[in-house]
């Protein structure tokens, strides 16, 4: 069963590449939110992707998003790939693979190498009411989300 638009989003608390713990429930009322599942940090599509968002980030910014990528990385691993690639944005660990879960956006095998319970390519916009504004889950880690209609859809909320 996949999310859908205009349902209310699952709240959740996860950790950030610092150790924090963050909350959905931080952002309600204030900003809306563009929900970021990727694979793995430090594989090719997902290191172009998160690049790109990080070099639009100005754009996310006037358009009052805040911008989360979620994968079931550990903490330090993510740590790692932030600083690496200079991201400018909050990378959530959800190595126990329940936000993924929650949002159906979770491989049951992932590549020729048998690995299970990774993040699917998906993208997520929660407005400041709590509530899917946008629902994108990719088959193919190969594709990335739709950033045209995202932007789109943000622009919609402001």
């Amino acid at each position: 069963m996949q999310l859908i638009k205009d349902s209310l989003a699952p709240n959740f608390h996860l950790y950030d590449s610092m150790k924090n713990k963050i909350s959905t429930d931080d952002f309600a009322g204030k900003k809306n939110l563009l929900l970021l599942f990727f694979p793995l940090a430090f594989t090719g599509v997902c290191t172009k992707e998160l690049c790109a968002v990080r070099d639009d980030m100005t754009k996310y910014h006037n358009l009052n998003a805040e911008v989360i990528g979620i994968s079931v990385d550990s903490v330090f691993t993510l740590a790692k790939f932030k600083e690496e690639q200079q991201l400018n944005f909050t990378l959530l660990s959800d190595f126990n693979k329940e936000v993924s879960s929650l949002y159906h956006t979770i491989y049951d095998s992932f590549t020729d190498m048998g690995m299970k319970g990774v993040s699917k390519r998906s993208a997520f916009i929660i407005d400041k009411q709590g509530i899917i504004r946008y629902a994108e889950v990719l088959e193919s880690a190969g594709d990335v989300p739709n950033f045209e209609a995202i932007n789109i859809v943000l622009s919609s909320l402001n």
